[in-house]
């Protein structure tokens, strides 16, 4: 990764980054300390919200009896804890290399409690993960081909895939947080995730702004085609990753790959992906990247 011509960051960045350290500063907690884990979450009990299921308005949620749908929340909630975990996990190493980095003074202030921040996000995603479901899902995120970039359209795809996915977990954590159906452990962590993402969101968008306005200035189209492309991309490889293979197992349904393709393609589904990415395709459109809906 090239870090070595980097954006000068607008004057909009600079304010925001003042603003959300001293909110960080002031909203600072011991997460260690802010959880109750009780001995086991009830099987019998929904983990996750069901408008949030993959399942959710098709024709294969009928073909589940109700302790596979019971089930069945239970390993997608693994799964998505699962997918914060891992990647968290690929966004702190994308900021570690650029802390304190040449051209980067301004937003390493916040940088700092970025990491902070995510650190303690992965460690309370993986206890859940490995206190209720006994380990975490492995990373079926999908390999990007390398390729060769500017600095400034590598930074654009970092921070990019940084802020989809936080708007994407964000989308579950604000709709769990308040679902009274789910217990209290996990409208918790859902509940504080979602408070310290507002302020990460709201600091990514900045940065991302301020990076598409650099490039569409450098006025290189094939840079430019490639920055849309990715970001299309990523959106629809971030929507796969919600379909797990290992859940459906786990829930016991029979020929599990045979229903995640059953699920995937039923057009219901197209409507559920829409109302998922709806924040950051309302982003992308609005500062020029994307002139319509992606997904």
């Amino acid at each position: 990764m090239t870090t070595a011509a980097t954006p000068v960051w607008d004057e909009e960045v600079a304010t925001a980054v003042r603003r959300l350290t001293a909110a960080a500063e002031n909203d600072y907690y011991n997460p260690y300390q802010t959880f109750d884990w009780p001995e086991r979450i009830p099987e019998g009990a929904l983990w996750m919200s069901e408008d949030l299921l993959t399942v959710h308005g098709t024709a294969a949620a009928a073909e589940l009896d109700r302790e596979q749908y019971l089930a069945l929340s239970k390993w997608e909630s693994i799964n998505f804890y699962s997918l914060n975990v891992h990647g968290i996990r690929e966004l702190l190493q994308e900021v570690v290399q650029r802390i304190h980095a040449p051209g980067y003074e301004i937003p390493t202030p916040f940088f700092h409690h970025f990491l902070g921040e995510e650190n303690e996000h992965m460690w309370f995603f993986a206890e859940f993960c490995l206190r209720y479901g006994g380990r975490l899902f492995p990373n079926r995120a999908m390999a990007f081909p390398a390729e060769k970039h500017s600095a400034m359209l590598d930074n654009f795809i970092v921070f990019s895939r940084i802020l989809i996915f936080e708007q994407i977990v964000d989308h579950f954590n604000s709709r769990m947080a308040a679902d009274a159906a789910l217990p209290e452990t996990i409208r918790a962590i859902n509940r504080v995730h979602h408070q310290d993402e507002s302020r990460h969101i709201a600091f990514g968008a900045q940065l991302v702004r301020a990076l598409w306005e650099r490039l569409r200035e450098s006025g290189d189209e094939r840079e430019l085609a490639t920055a849309r492309q990715y970001v299309q991309k990523y959106l629809a490889s971030s929507i796969q990753q919600l379909y797990s293979v290992e859940a459906y197992r786990d829930a016991g349904i029979p020929d599990p790959f045979a229903f995640r393709a059953k699920v995937v393609a039923d057009p219901a589904r197209s409507a559920v992906h829409a109302s998922i990415t709806a924040r950051t395709d309302t982003f992308y459109r609005r500062i020029g990247v994307f002139e319509q809906r992606t997904v």
